[in-house]
């Protein structure tokens, strides 16, 4: 098991923006808050518009000379980069400057390591975390060797990976792939059993800290676990609620994020088979979603992701955007057909969003 370190580690965060009307604003404020979720104090950051890549560092040389003099007077424990580096990149960013490098991918993937609970969950990691760290077995343990491998991105699985070899790897990643598919059967079985009595699903989707979590207490009158950190719950939980006169199961699936890494994608597939196969699905939004200075609004940037992940898998188009925390909102927009606003915290509009469930599932 991975022991907290006593010290909290530093970090310095850097930003690469790809696309002209990507926001830094939001992708800075994203990276320092998937950061702060394992722990970790962000104690600077750089940005670099990226127009021709540097297959070596990604970055410029000019920036990674901005970044070692930041360096010398603010030494990290690891530099974490947002964006996803190929092994060779990693290797010559660590050397470049002289500590641990971090990727988005393997930020991400330390978050899911932190917070799988379940047997389930734990295998989905171990396989994601197996997958991305294979093609980069190399340069990571020499990097490793350089400059310490505990901490932030070396949790979970990857703490004993580094000592084992290509082949022990690829092995275990085909037994892994085994377990899920079997506990994916078992998956099956529980909803073809659901499908036979007839009784509806509805899934709650959307990105990570919107409140899923807390709306689905909300409606079952539960207490499952809630904390303000992305990614805070990765389990699929399921609850039953009766809504005029008939049993409903809601679900609370996995939350989305912006260039979500496919190693998880593809190991979390049962879980986004319960978006796939319900009859409807409550896409909730944190409308309160802005920048740190108040600036901007992010909330439909996230809509935007989530709505792509739920065609891409081919998920229901009957869909009920759900704009949590209302008692936050001073001002609220004109609403179209299939959104309502509610508060899980005050629990203002849960009864109204209840019929509209009913309303829906039922048309």
């Amino acid at each position: 098991m991975y022991e907290t370190a006593k010290r909290q580690q530093r970090a310095l965060v850097v930003v690469v923006i790809t696309k002209n009307k990507e926001s830094k604003n939001r992708k800075l404020d994203e990276i320092i808050r998937l950061a702060e979720s394992t722990g970790i104090e962000v104690i600077g950051s750089f940005s670099q518009n990226i127009k021709e890549f540097n297959k070596g560092t990604v970055i410029g040389s000019g920036k990674i000379i901005e970044i070692q003099n930041f360096l010398k007077d603010h030494p990290v424990d690891v530099v974490i980069v947002d964006y996803k580096l190929t092994g060779s990149q990693i290797f010559n960013l660590s050397n470049a400057f002289s500590t641990r490098v971090l990727d988005r991918v393997g930020l991400i993937l330390d978050i899911f390591a932190l917070h799988a609970k379940t047997n389930e969950a734990k295998l989905q990691v171990k396989l994601a975390q197996n997958i991305y760290l294979l093609p980069k077995l190399r340069q990571v343990k020499e990097t490793s060797n350089k400059y310490g491998g505990a901490g932030v991105g070396m949790r979970g699985p990857g703490e004993t990976k580094l000592e084992l070899d290509r082949r022990r790897i690829e092995k275990e990643i085909d037994l892994l792939k085994k377990e899920i598919l079997k506990i994916k059967s078992q998956r099956q079985i529980g909803r073809r059993e659901r499908e036979k009595s007839g009784i509806k699903k509805v899934a709650l989707v959307g990105y990570t800290n919107a409140g899923k979590s807390s709306l689905l207490n909300a409606l079952a009158k539960d207490n499952i676990y809630v904390e303000d950190k992305y990614f805070a719950t990765l389990d699929t939980t399921s609850r039953k609620i009766f809504l005029n006169g008939e049993n409903v199961v809601v679900t609370d699936t996995v939350g989305f994020i912006s260039e979500l890494p496919h190693e998880l994608v593809d190991s979390f597939a049962s879980t986004l088979d319960e978006a796939k196969l319900a009859d409807l699905i409550l896409h909730v939004v944190d409308p309160t979603a802005t920048s740190k200075d108040g600036s901007e609004l992010y909330f439909e940037e996230s809509m935007s992701v989530t709505n792509k992940v739920l065609d891409d898998i081919g998920a229901t188009k009957n869909r009920l955007t759900v704009f949590n925390k209302s008692d936050l909102i001073e001002s609220k927009r004109d609403l179209a057909e299939n959104e309502i606003y509610v508060s899980a915290k005050t629990k203002n509009g849960i009864e109204e969003l209840k019929q509209k469930i009913s309303q829906m599932l039922n048309n």
